[in-house]
């Protein structure tokens, strides 16, 4: 009974990422339609599309400061309204200018959400399931993803403005969303923190019940040497998660996880398939980085995070090596490539994907984990930003074989990068983690 009240928590936070997956994707939709509507030149239709992976960017950025100041469950309240707004904003938008504001307070959602949902679950799970309830939020961003596609899809044919409810209906998750924050507590470390004794202890209680006073001990601990210390996020003692979350985050995006997705047809049509075939092609990758996390999300607490990260790094370093290597000869036979994609992003998907949000949320001790977790996103976002606006210069000046090979010896330095300095994390309270990563 108590530990399902933690998963019902965790579901519900997780529905950010739900809603960061959705507003990601369903531009994707309208696009084409906004362009012709409000007679877009290239550069502003481009501007269009970025405007909220910009908005992301700060949101990621800065999302860290609420959550300290006014608390996890009100910050995430607060993107639940900007969710809110932007989707009935953008669907209801006279003209351009409006519609880029709608779209850019929903980035700032989506980095917020980024920050601020990794960071709530992570303090609220036990120890021996934390992995698999904060990998919630990563399978919900790659669910809201297909649900858009499919939305769309079911939307595309309503009409002339269709776009606008591809772009509205997003406002029903956004309420329940909402709603269902109502029914879900603080932060039991955040109230220890801001000096609310017996409300902390009262939601460890629901947690734990058998734990509750020597978890209290710990968290207060950990305040109290934080306290004799420097609380910014740059003192020399937090070095190594701060090296560890920009590195995590970094390698990530140079993986080219989002130049894949977010031009996967522009590379098959490169291979010689058709724009049919490329467009099937893509939907599949989706599906498959679907089932690849749900499964990623199920094992990581049995396994741990270093054994996802080590066996996703052989397979991104293989895959991205022969699909290097088709490009370099030229051998683009059958659907080679578009299979060797897929088997790239079920590595991604079992590794990266499902680990990342976790070990970012777990590494850095209750004083600065905010800070932290916005470090750790924004760099992220920064990266996916610089990934997804130099890719097609790049492909198209140095082919796909170097693009790839790029990608592939990226691959190579992740996986010295988890055997050498990675920490496992696995089945460890976040105090117990603190203790072993920061210099007192």
């Amino acid at each position: 009974m108590l530990q399902r009240k933690v998963l019902f928590w965790s579901i519900v936070t997780a529905l950010g990422g739900f809603l960061f997956g959705f507003d990601t994707a369903v531009i994707s939709g309208a696009e084409k339609a906004i362009q012709q509507l409000w007679k877009l030149s290239a550069f502003e239709h481009g501007f269009t599309i970025s405007i909220a992976l910009i908005g992301t960017v700060f949101g990621a950025m800065f999302g860290g400061i609420p959550s300290d100041r006014i608390g996890r469950r009100q910050t995430l309240r607060w993107i639940a309204v900007l969710y809110l707004v932007s989707a009935v904003g953008a669907a209801l938008a006279p003209a351009w200018v409006p519609f880029m504001l709608f779209r850019f307070l929903g980035g700032l959602g989506v980095g917020a959400s980024s920050v601020t949902a990794p960071l709530y679950i992570s303090e609220i799970s036990p120890a021996n399931s934390r992995g698999k309830l904060v990998g919630l939020f990563q399978f919900n961003i790659v669910f809201g993803i297909l649900v858009a596609y499919l939305s769309n899809y079911l939307l595309a044919n309503a009409g002339d403005s269709s776009w606008r409810l591809m772009l509205g209906v997003q406002a029903v998750p956004s309420i329940a969303f909402l709603l269902f924050l109502m029914r879900v507590p603080e932060s039991p470390r955040w109230l220890l923190l801001h000096g609310q004794l017996q409300e902390g202890r009262d939601v460890l209680r629901i947690i734990n019940p058998e734990t509750v006073e020597t978890d209290v001990a710990a968290i207060l601990t950990s305040q109290s040497l934080a306290g004799q210390q420097n609380e910014s996020l740059w003192a020399p003692q937090y070095r190594t998660p701060v090296l560890l979350a920009v590195a995590f985050a970094f390698f990530n995006q140079v993986s080219g996880i989002n130049a894949i997705i977010y031009y996967a047809p522009r590379i098959f049509e490169m291979t010689g398939l058709g724009q049919g075939a490329a467009l099937l092609s893509s939907a599949g990758i989706g599906l498959v980085n679907f089932a690849f996390t749900l499964l990623g999300v199920n094992v990581i607490d049995r396994f741990g995070r270093r054994t996802l990260m080590a066996v996703g790094s052989l397979g991104l370093i293989l895959t991205l090596g022969l699909v290097a290597r088709a490009f370099y000869t030229q051998q683009f036979t059958g659907y080679t490539v578009p299979v060797l994609l897929f088997v790239y992003i079920a590595f991604f998907a079992f590794s990266q994907g499902a680990v990342i949000w976790v070990f970012i949320s777990e590494i850095f001790p209750n004083a600065v984990r905010a800070q932290g977790q916005a470090l750790g996103s924004s760099t992220h976002w920064v990266m996916a930003t610089v990934i997804a606006f130099t890719f097609p210069y790049f492909a198209e000046q140095l082919g796909g074989g170097h693009t790839f090979a790029f990608f592939c010896a990226m691959m190579v330095l992740q996986l010295v990068f988890v055997w050498r300095f990675m920490p496992e994390t696995k089945g460890t309270s976040l105090e117990q983690v603190e203790q072993s990563l920061i210099m007192h």
